[in-house]
């Protein structure tokens, strides 16, 4: 299994063709020509204390990007709003930082109840490491999925963070999942690894069976230890997306950040392949507008998929 897995990362350019081929027919199986988007919010930028190496926002990362505290409530509302206007099935509220405070929680909470009861969207969170108590507090106020992301091999994480464990990612996603919570979960890709690192994220996370697994592809952003490491190119994040989808046939496969940028203009080779996107850009760095995303979906003959059911009607009685 591990050598056809490898087999998939070193198919030749002459069968790349053949390996999207083949991609799509297990694609077309479970999700048919529908395509996914998600919209994300960058609610606490910068200020990390993380050492996280491929992070903009992280303790070591001289990358001049917007630091600022916790948005409002109401900023992240009207986050919710823009992502529901462009057609997006979810909305993510990230922060930077090892793990939410209280105070912290207690916002985003509150945020969540409003967007839950005025606006037809689900609600994803990414908020670093997180404890059980608050993870049942995320799903008591409407919180459907958690991301967090293994990010890369259990060998090769240390040498891409040092302040925090493979296994306390692990521990966190054990935590979402015993609250209740639905799974993101995925990697980063093109950080210097190896194939059989990416293999070994790929079977790990067979493990975990996440709901959604988000393949991101590193963005080399100036100031960030990895600055230098352009090791991708479109062709090979054609095959890691194979290599996903091979995995987790029946899984939500997204294209996630670094897709403009590594995939250029072979992103609708990767569409056929994986069945969600991100919209309107990334933490610290753009993307395509929703407007040009449609574009393209629409232009492959694929369609967005939009099955939310609608907020409950305040003035109906129980």
């Amino acid at each position: 299994m591990r050598e056809e897995a490898l087999m998939i990362l070193r198919t030749s350019e002459e069968h790349l063709l053949d390996l999207v081929s083949a991609a799509f027919r297990i694609r077309h199986r479970f999700f048919g020509k529908t395509v996914t988007l998600q919209m994300l919010l960058n609610a606490k930028s910068g200020a990390c204390q993380e050492d996280c190496h491929y992070c903009s926002q992280s303790s070591i990362s001289r990358a001049p990007i917007a630091r600022y505290g916790l948005l409002s409530p109401d900023a992240m509302i009207e986050g919710a709003r823009r992502a529901a206007a462009a057609n997006a099935r979810r909305f993510c509220i990230v922060i930077s930082g090892r793990g939410p405070l209280d105070h912290e929680i207690a916002n985003i909470a509150r945020a969540v109840r409003r967007i839950k009861s005025e606006i037809p969207i689900h609600i994803c969170c990414s908020l670093g490491l997180l404890t059980l108590e608050q993870a049942q507090q995320l799903k008591a106020a409407g919180v459907d999925r958690i991301n967090h992301n293994l990010n890369t091999s259990e060998a090769y994480h240390p040498a891409i963070c040092t302040t925090h464990t493979y296994h306390d990612r692990l521990t966190t996603l054990r935590h979402a999942r015993s609250a209740g919570l639905e799974l993101c979960s995925g990697g980063i890709v093109g950080m210097g690894e190896q194939d059989e690192d990416l293999v070994d994220l790929a079977f790990a996370l067979r493990e975990i069976e996440p709901d959604s697994i988000p393949v991101n592809m590193l963005h080399p952003i100036p100031g960030t230890p990895l600055e230098h490491c352009h090791t991708l190119t479109p062709s090979r994040c054609v095959k890691i997306l194979a290599l996903f989808r091979f995995v987790h046939p029946a899984r939500e496969l997204r294209i996630a950040g670094g897709r403009e940028f590594n995939l250029r203009s072979l992103q609708p080779l990767a569409i056929y392949i994986a069945d969600s996107l991100f919209v309107d850009g990334y933490l610290t760095t753009p993307g395509q507008s929703p407007h040009e995303v449609a574009q393209l979906i629409t232009d492959l003959g694929f369609e967005v998929k939009r099955d939310i059911p609608s907020p409950p009607d305040p003035t109906q009685c129980p």
